[in-house]
């Protein structure tokens, strides 16, 4: 609980900083006072002190923080006013519209920027993780587009020696070659199975991500997360178990175990656990899920809450090479952080997915045990994450404040302060039930449905 508790307040307290950092520094060397930096919200705290014409401060609730820059307007959720004046040409209104945006944006800014130094100084000091499977699991053949049907034969465990001439040798490598955009074709050599030549052009990019998709490698059945309240959890799963058989049915690896898991829905099912040299039975029922189809429908499917144990080489690389690693990181983090977010706007994600302060505290103890890799890795993906969050037009964060800035500069003039004010008691709002929806999920997860 300590070490859970500890990392919630370090991973939070610095990110926070980190954002409110870009903030300040900016608006310092853009010429705006700043009357007050704060770590955390509402009523200050006895931990405070002045230096210049800045109040350094820590408020008492945690989940956000502010700069208080000088203006002749009333901030939303930045505290009181100051007590000192600001001559006219240190207020933020006073400034040209690219110096504001740039104070505006310079908290995203920042929280990328940390991301990519965190994940920088991961690939110098660890390296590259690799998966070295070459192997594919089970072929999802309802998945394969029609360019891609003559993989359906594919023995299960089948091994890539080659992707378009280029030696394979894990699955990043797989990856990277069906996302060449130069090549008219893919060309698959096997061990031990002929050739298969894909007639999928470069640019048919959904096509190649489904095929992709369609062909999981080969990982073994071994267990390494259980989500807090899920199936499993309740079926008394745990880390580091290997699912022999479902039913009468021999797991071969974790992909043919999630393909009978997707179709058990609400059903009873027997599993065969292995565990620390002993053989379990456990009973689980997987729940309800509704995903997307290839075909852009939707399918109930069968959720246990497992995740699997991704083999992992570490390859050493350069200062360069780690360079545009990290920054290949940020760029997924990315990408994946806009799909759930628009995803679930869009209906296709349950709002229950939505997680707060107490999941975010759980996943800060559980990446601290792992070891500092993978605390710091969390903390890169946060980091991205409130990225996104911020930069989301929506009044009160970020976002929102920039698109107030770019209609002024396109009508050549500001909204009306009572417009962005009412503009922003609805955004603040928005942000409130979501804080609500999120805290919910949060209580749900811990005490079950």
């Amino acid at each position: 609980m300590l070490l859970t508790i500890g990392a919630f307040i370090v991973v939070l307290g610095v990110l926070i900083f980190v954002h409110e950092l870009g903030h300040f520094m900016t608006a310092k060397a853009v010429g705006i006072g700043v009357p007050r930096f704060s770590i955390g919200l509402g009523p200050v705290t006895p931990l405070s002190f002045r230096r210049g014409e800045t109040e350094y401060v820590i408020s008492w609730i945690p989940f956000g923080g502010y700069v208080r820059m000088a203006t002749k307007e009333d901030p939303v959720l930045e505290g009181d006013a100051p007590e000192e004046e600001f001559p006219e040409d240190k207020l933020f209104e006073s400034k040209p519209l690219w110096a504001r945006m740039l104070v505006i944006s310079a908290g995203v800014i920042m929280n990328v920027l940390f991301a990519w130094l965190v994940y920088f100084f991961i690939s110098a000091a660890y390296g590259r993780a690799e998966d070295p499977t070459t192997r594919i699991g089970a072929i999802d053949r309802e998945r394969l587009p029609a360019s891609a049907a003559t993989l359906a034969d594919l023995p299960v465990g089948a091994q890539i020696l080659r992707v378009n001439g280029d030696t394979i040798a894990s699955r990043e490598a797989i990856r990277a070659a069906f996302g060449d955009i130069t090549t008219s074709e893919i060309v698959i050599e096997f061990a031990n199975h002929p050739p298969v030549t894909l007639p999928i052009d470069g640019l048919s990019i959904d096509a190649r991500i489904e095929t992709l998709a369609a062909m999981p490698p080969l990982w073994e059945p071994r267990i390494a997360t259980v989500q807090t309240g899920s199936a499993a959890d309740d079926a008394g799963i745990r880390p580091g178990d290997i699912v022999l058989s479902i039913g009468a049915d021999t797991v071969t690896g974790w992909a043919s175990m999630v393909g009978v898991l997707r179709e058990s829905a609400g059903d009873t099912l027997t599993l065969r656990i292995l565990r620390d040299g002993e053989i379990l039975t456990l009973t689980a029922v997987p729940d309800e899920r509704t995903t997307r189809t290839a075909a852009g429908g939707e399918e109930a499917v069968g959720y246990l809450g497992i995740g699997p144990n991704v083999p992992t080489q570490r390859v050493r690389i350069g200062a360069g090479a780690a360079i545009v690693e990290a920054g290949r990181r940020v760029a997924s983090d990315a990408q994946n952080v806009w799909f759930v977010l628009s995803n679930m706007v869009m209906g296709r994600i349950s709002p229950r997915e939505l997680g707060g302060p107490v999941l975010i505290g759980q996943l800060s103890g559980q990446t601290a045990r792992l070891g500092l890799e993978v605390f710091l890795s969390f903390m890169a993906l946060f980091s991205v994450n409130l990225a996104i969050l911020n930069i989301l037009p929506i009044p009160v964060l970020d976002g929102g404040h920039l698109v107030f800035l770019l209609i002024e500069g396109v009508r050549g003039k500001p909204l009306s302060l009572n417009l962005r004010m009412r503009l922003t008691q609805v955004g603040l709002a928005v942000l409130l039930g979501i804080m609500a929806l999120a805290f919910t999920n949060d209580i749900l997860r811990v005490f079950g449905n």
